[in-house]
């Protein structure tokens, strides 16, 4: 597959039908021109609203906060899920921040943990596989992380144009270039160069190229076995790297150190330790995950549905 062609806007791209990215890309210009603590109320008030709004979604995060954290209270988990939200609303701000604000002023509200780790892989030659998760930060995490060095995302590209162009546009502001996340020859390719590669295998994908293992408490999660291919790529090194939202609004991005003696070679094994690297990530603010998603989608055969 050819490298993606970084989108532009032409006369059709002021159709009717998208004006609604329109508004909504005025919409997240406006949140990126407000001063931060006004941002900070607006993100809350969009958090509780889409709390109210998104039956669904509560209710696949209620399940899956249930199965992952059963040692927890009800109490607990419901805490969880409203902060959860929360984040959500603050994660509107985050983008339009991470697309929008100028260098200076990302830079002012930025902070790092573990750069040394960095610096260490960077001393051998070839690509990173830059670990993540689909935490609400993951837009901040992307600008942040090409603050220092320039990458390669990998994403999914979005159907209308218009959200199409600034999402691409707004993900390398900091960065090189993105790749579809069908585009594995794409990937491979970004990591001989010796990019840092952003690849996030949290989400349930289906049970194609993926095997069944534990995470957190759940012990059958579809895990796919792409990470294991990429890091397989010669001299490239795995890193897991992730922002967090503090609480004044300010971000933190975070960078482990390497994953030693990955891939091992055993499917099953190199897909569990990558789970709970994410684990790992993830406890230190289980608020700022996405439980929105259908994490467990997929089953074993013969198991219904968890949802």
């Amino acid at each position: 597959m050819a490298e993606i062609s970084p989108p532009t806007l032409n006369a059709g791209s002021f159709h009717p039908r998208n004006w609604g990215a329109w508004l909504l890309i005025s919409f997240m210009l406006g949140i990126s021109l407000l001063p931060h603590r006004l941002q900070h109320y607006l993100g809350l008030a969009i958090g509780r609203l889409g709390k109210r709004l998104l039956k669904s979604r509560v209710h696949i995060a209620r399940r899956n906060l249930h199965i992952c954290f059963p040692e927890k209270s009800a109490v607990q988990r419901e805490q969880l899920l409203e902060q959860c939200f929360i984040h959500l609303g603050h994660s509107v701000v985050d983008t339009a921040n991470a697309w929008f604000w100028p260098k200076w002023r990302f830079a002012k509200h930025l902070h790092f943990e573990g750069l040394e780790h960095l610096e260490q892989v960077r001393q051998k030659p070839g690509g990173i596989l830059l670990l993540s998760a689909h935490f609400w930060t993951l837009e901040s995490h992307a600008r942040a992380f090409g603050v220092i060095d320039p990458g390669v995302g990998i994403y999914r590209p979005n159907k209308n144009q218009v959200y199409e162009y600034f999402q691409y546009h707004g993900r390398t502001r900091a960065n090189k270039y993105l790749v579809d996340r069908t585009d594995v020859r794409g990937m491979i390719k970004a990591l001989k160069n010796g990019n840092a590669v952003w690849y996030a295998p949290d989400h349930d994908y289906g049970t194609h190229a993926a095997v069944f293992v534990p995470f957190f408490a759940q012990p059958n999660a579809a895990t796919i076995t792409g990470t294991a291919t990429l890091a397989r790529v010669k001299n490239v090194q795995v890193l897991m790297s992730y922002a967090l939202r503090n609480t004044d609004g300010s971000i933190t991005l975070v960078i482990e150190p390497a994953i030693e003696n990955y891939p091992a070679g055993d499917t099953k094994a190199d897909a569990r330790t990558i789970n709970q690297a994410i684990e790992k990530a993830i406890l230190r603010a289980p608020e700022q995950y996405m439980w929105i998603h259908r994490r467990f989608k997929s089953r074993p055969e013969g198991e219904p549905s968890v949802y």
